[in-house]
């Protein structure tokens, strides 16, 4: 109970207030945004532990060489090919569907700012494996970070970013410069 321990420190002498919902009760892809700074992962890190979750995340490989592969894999990391990011979405559904998984960190707002789009590798991946999205959040306007509503996704891509909009329309970041507005490409091919 390490984690606990650490995590438990760092919620009573951060600057940071974990706040939201408790822990989902099933496997959920949990929704890291915005996502704007590398502070970012310490901060999910702090919530899962304290909260309980068991969480992989999806990392860039190159996170993963050298001495530093051994530390992300235990901290669950699971090296993303950015080269090949189709076979991302069916490694993952691979695990989801072998109960491997119980709460998978996607932050599909890419990295750290700056893009037009989020990726819609966690919408693929909640629909073909039929599990929930549980909506995290960092705020640095109100200095709270924690988990929002968990939402099964319906198919009807516009109707569900809506939602998804709707609770991040407050939520600004470590570094609000670079928040993305939540927005699938597949949003403005169905216009």
């Amino acid at each position: 109970m390490l984690k606990r321990l650490l995590s438990r420190l760092y919620w009573t002498f951060s600057r940071w207030t974990l706040a939201g919902a408790s822990a989902p009760d099933r496997p959920t892809i949990l929704i890291g945004a915005p996502h704007t700074s590398n502070w970012d992962f310490v901060l999910m890190l702090a919530i899962a532990w304290r909260l309980g979750i068991d969480v992989h995340w999806l990392g860039k490989k190159s996170l993963f060489r050298g001495w530093r592969g051994p530390i992300m894999r235990r901290l669950g990391g699971i090296p993303v090919d950015r080269a090949d990011p189709g076979r991302v979405v069916a490694d993952v559904i691979e695990q989801v569907d072998a109960g491997t998984v119980f709460g998978l960190v996607i932050t599909p707002d890419g990295t750290r700012g700056g893009n037009e789009y989020w990726k819609s590798g966690f919408y693929r991946i909640a629909r073909q494996t039929g599990i929930p999205v549980t909506l995290g959040f960092v705020d640095r306007t109100t200095m709270t970070a924690g988990l929002g509503p968990t939402v099964a996704l319906t198919g009807d891509v516009a109707a569900d970013m809506d939602r998804i909009r709707e609770f991040y329309a407050d939520k600004a970041g470590v570094r609000p410069d670079r928040r993305t507005e939540p927005r699938l490409r597949e949003e403005t091919v169905a216009d």
